[in-house]
């Protein structure tokens, strides 16, 4: 069984997620922390490969926020009933891509990822450069252990 440490064991979170760990995602963070915390983002791009907005809005805190282009959600219902007329509508097909710039730990159960990446709509191969993104995730962890996301908020890279 892997060692587990302070923030739980990576492989083991996302298997109880049902993700395919993508072990390339980690780039240069390669602690046991960092690679538990960098989870999330990981699921958060699985929940839109599926454009399952149920999966993607139980990333988040119950009290999760989401600043996604002009719009500000404030709860877990929010994002969810956004993600899924998204993913019926505009975003239907699309999935994002992303990797770690910086991880940050600001106590014993709060993180800050930075991220860069983007979307790629349906049909596209690759993040169009108006889709390019850097994106602030700052992750929790729970009393149960549980990491969440608790903000996520992205901006274009390209005005």
């Amino acid at each position: 069984m892997p060692t587990t440490n302070s923030w739980g064991n990576a492989t083991s979170i996302l298997a109880d997620h049902a993700v395919k760990e993508d072990t390339a995602f980690y780039r240069s963070f390669t602690s046991e922390d960092e690679k538990a915390v960098l989870t999330v983002p990981q699921r958060i791009q699985d929940a839109w490969l599926k454009n399952d907005a149920d999966t993607f809005a139980d990333v988040f805190a119950e009290n999760g926020s989401l600043l996604l282009q002009d719009n500000q959600l404030t709860s877990r219902e929010q994002i969810r009933d956004f993600m899924r007329a998204g993913f019926q509508g505009g975003l239907k097909g699309a999935h994002v891509y992303g990797w770690p710039l910086e991880v940050k730990f600001l106590g014993p159960n709060v993180a800050i990822v930075i991220t860069e990446g983007g979307i790629i709509r349906a049909g596209e191969s690759e993040i169009a450069p108006e889709n390019q993104i850097r994106a602030v995730w700052t992750v929790v962890r729970g009393e149960d252990g549980e990491l969440s996301l608790f903000s996520h908020q992205s901006s274009p890279i390209k005005g």
